[in-house]
């Protein structure tokens, strides 16, 4: 055997079998993006080590009226659980609540004694929490709630899972409470002091036709495969085409409208669009939409945190800005806190305030509820707390944004593939 003979022989032994190329591509492309996943985060925990957090602006509670139906918009923690204790403690016949994070903290007791104080004077409740976000919470906090407290911790994989995987998949980012099917919340708050004093957060109480709504995306999770006698009873709804009315995701159906409705009010924009997401990470339909409305001459701004808690988040939508901003968005950064508001107010006579963030987790995964107003009045107040939470934000320059490090630019680019599951 010659001397070329069997070096070849030897560089083709050391080659991969054909099949397992495949493999060897993947691992290799998964490879870049999970190590600088892991490197932003590292960087992060570093740099904000020790770091204290400054307590929220907190502009106020703001209140419109919709056919006779109050409807308060809450960007204080304190006044907001005040209210929901308030409406769990008179409660005389059914409270329904759905949470995603419960801490176990002063406010989280607060809920635990009202909930239990509400059994005992015979009051039906019912309560879904997700198991997920809820993992460093001791188990023993919860088991606090007394027998008569009907308790769902709902798991990221449902009972039915391997029968019908998507329908019982997806984490419970809801948070609704409804006491008497007469006055219900929702909006982005959890339950816990971190959320009440440090975190900027809008919240939603309203009373009238819509609480049908929001009743129902609880009842229809906690109907889900359980016994006639252990159901959450249907009730009829009060109007069939209100002026409020919520607008939910439920896998459980395989349904999820939030997206659809963000589309068409955006397409129906012609003068503004004010949107406060605390993750932007848009798929290309909703992003194309908002790109559009800025080249038509639609002022679209844009707030996220300057920060946020996730940090992986944050490069993932900064990833998107340069083309927004080529498209005449305005991307604001709230520098003043964590900003967790999920809300947008569309040409003064549309706006939405609810648990969506405008990410792919969810508009096309997650339970979430959002209420969809169209009325002035209501749109007025919503600009009044879009412009004081602006007033707390860095505005990006075009010309800042491109003269960014070059570091910067591939970190972006090698988290390209979180899009789809952030």
């Amino acid at each position: 055997m010659s001397l070329f003979t069997t070096r070849q022989t030897r560089l083709i032994s050391l080659r991969p079998p054909r099949r397992t190329l495949p493999l060897v591509v993947a691992g290799s492309a998964l490879a870049v993006p999970t190590l600088t996943a892991v490197s932003v985060v590292a960087l992060d925990l570093i740099k904000h080590r020790g770091r204290k957090d400054r307590d929220a602006q907190r502009p106020g509670t703001f209140t419109a009226r919709i056919d006779e139906t109050p409807m308060d918009i809450y960007t204080d923690g304190g006044a907001l659980y005040g209210d929901m204790l308030e409406a769990i403690n008179t409660a005389q016949d059914t409270i329904l609540m759905k949470t995603y994070i419960w801490k176990n903290d002063e406010v989280g007791q607060k809920f635990i004694d009202a909930f239990n104080a509400a059994a005992r004077r015979g009051v039906r409740v019912f309560i879904i929490y997700d198991g997920f976000a809820n993992l460093v919470v001791p188990r023993s906090f919860y088991a606090q709630l007394s027998d008569e407290v009907q308790v769902y911790r709902m798991p990221a994989a449902g009972r039915s899972f391997w029968k019908a995987p998507i329908r019982s998949t997806g984490f419970n980012h809801s948070k609704i409470l409804v006491a008497d099917d007469t006055v219900g919340f929702v909006g982005g708050y959890n339950i816990g002091s971190l959320y009440a004093q440090k975190w900027r957060d809008t919240h939603l109480r309203e009373v009238g036709p819509a609480v049908w709504g929001l009743r129902q995306t609880i009842a229809r999770l906690w109907n889900e495969d359980r016994p006639a006698d252990q159901q959450i009873p249907w009730i009829a709804p009060d109007n069939w085409n209100p002026a409020v009315r919520v607008v939910a995701n439920l896998p459980v159906d395989l349904v999820y409208p939030i997206r659809n409705m963000y589309l068409k009010a955006i397409e129906r924009a012609k003068d503004r669009i004010w949107i406060s997401t605390p993750y932007f990470i848009p798929d290309q339909q909703i992003l194309r939409a908002l790109k559009l409305a800025a080249e038509r001459g639609v002022d679209v701004q844009v707030m996220v945190p300057k920060d946020s808690n996730h940090v992986l988040a944050d490069w993932v939508s900064r990833g998107f800005f340069g083309e927004m901003l080529d498209s005449g968005i305005s991307i604001l950064l709230y520098a003043s806190s964590m900003m967790h508001s999920k809300t947008a107010t569309i040409d003064g006579e549309w706006s939405t305030i609810g648990t969506a963030n405008i990410d792919r987790l969810s508009l096309s995964f997650n339970y979430e509820s959002n209420v969809e107003v169209i009325d002035p009045g209501f749109a007025a107040e919503m600009e009044k707390v879009f412009l004081s939470d602006r007033e707390h934000c860095e505005i990006v320059s075009t010309d800042r944004w491109r003269e960014r490090r070059p570091m910067a630019r591939l970190t972006e680019w090698a988290l390209i593939p979180f899009r789809p599951v952030l």
